[in-house]
């Protein structure tokens, strides 16, 4: 396999993901460039140096442009706060690196269509990382979509709800200041995403968002809690979604119903590696949700185990978007999401928000 030098910029939460994922998919997939972990950049010289070493990175700065600008570094993860993406990003693409950028893409709907517009102007691979939609059971739902298992999609109900700000006397961080590390900002991007992949393009939304808990330990909050929305897909099937960061006792609730013409389908992530399938044939009293569970049979699960039903987990999610993120710049073609699909994410999010604000439905392409 040929090397590729992979440089990570963040070294927290998803920087640790994304380059446990770098340093797994070779193996795990055998794809045709294998990472070579690079270099790392975090905010201090001491943070940087603490993430090489326990990561296995060669090299560390506290510099994003020294990070960029490095010849070693030939593909780029951004793992960074939202509003630092489009200016990493932009250098990225003047130099011809491809990157794959965390969610959601860019702070503002300005800094997504910027970094549309640079990635296809430089013609390099770009995608977001959306992971939850990989899941082989998530997976195997669109291609039972695609295929007409369950007929015309007639409804979609999903929702993304998590309770870590479910207490109101846990303190107030960076989360809880700016619309963009709100739920509509942080939570939702997932679900839409994965509204899109499912049913397809949105045409028009109506909102409403509030704040439960204006204030906590530390300072005032000022974004919102939770936020739902309805909409209409531009196939003509009606949609609900509702995002939490406050839902007591939910704690990865990216979950979706769909209803078509001839079945139906229920996914939970709390219970990954199980898809619902209900098929409307054979005799009445028979009939009901049959619980699949992944396998081997599905998207990229056998690379993983070849046990059905022991499962694949979080960092497996990863490790396919790695994958992906390889196999787009082995091959010089596009995989799906590219920073364009996340900028239709973030079109849906701002038309959301300025219905809320309005009390009005929206059409998305007015955004």
């Amino acid at each position: 396999m040929a090397e590729i030098g992979v440089g990570i910029l963040g070294g927290g939460y998803m920087g640790k993901a994304h380059a446990v994922a770098m340093s797994a998919v070779g193996a795990v997939f055998d794809t045709a460039l294998k990472p070579r972990l690079e270099m790392v950049c975090a905010t201090s010289e001491q943070s940087a140096e603490r993430y090489r070493a326990a990561y296995g990175f060669a090299r560390a700065t506290d510099d994003w442009r020294v990070l960029v600008e490095d010849p070693k570094v030939e593909a780029i993860v951004i793992a960074t706060p939202q509003e630092t993406h489009r200016r990493i990003a932009e250098a990225a693409f003047c130099l011809g690196k491809p990157v794959l950028c965390e969610k959601p893409l860019g702070a503002s709907l300005e800094d997504s269509a910027a970094m549309v517009a640079a990635a296809e102007s430089a013609g390099v691979v770009n995608m977001v990382g959306f992971n939850y939609i990989r899941t082989p059971a998530s997976q195997f739902a669109r291609k039972l979509i695609a295929d007409g298992t369950i007929g015309e999609i007639t409804a979609f109900r999903g929702e993304h709800t998590e309770d870590f700000y479910a207490d109101p006397e846990a303190p107030a961080t960076w989360r809880t200041s700016g619309m963009a590390n709100g739920t509509m900002g942080d939570l939702a991007p997932h679900m839409i995403n994965g509204a899109l992949a499912l049913i397809g393009p949105i045409a028009k939304v109506m909102g409403l968002y509030e704040t439960v808990h204006a204030a906590r330990p530390g300072g005032a909050v000022t974004n919102d809690d939770h936020a739902q929305m309805m909409c209409r897909f531009e196939n003509g099937a009606m949609g609900q979604m509702y995002f939490s960061r406050v839902a007591t006792g939910r704690k990865m609730g990216y979950a979706y119903e769909i209803s078509g013409t001839k079945g139906a389908i229920r996914f939970d992530q709390e219970d990954q590696n199980a898809l619902w399938l209900y098929r409307m044939d054979g005799p009445e009293e028979i009939r009901g949700f049959t619980k699949i569970l992944t396998g081997p049979a599905h998207p990229d699960y056998e690379h993983f185990c070849q046990g059905p039903g022991h499962g694949t987990g979080y960092q497996d999610q990863i490790i396919i978007e790695a994958k992906d993120f390889l196999t787009a710049i082995a091959g010089g073609e596009p995989r799906w999401p590219t920073f364009r699909d996340g900028h239709e994410v973030n079109r849906v999010i701002a038309a959301t928000l300025a219905s809320a604000d309005s009390d009005t439905w929206k059409d998305i392409n007015d955004f």
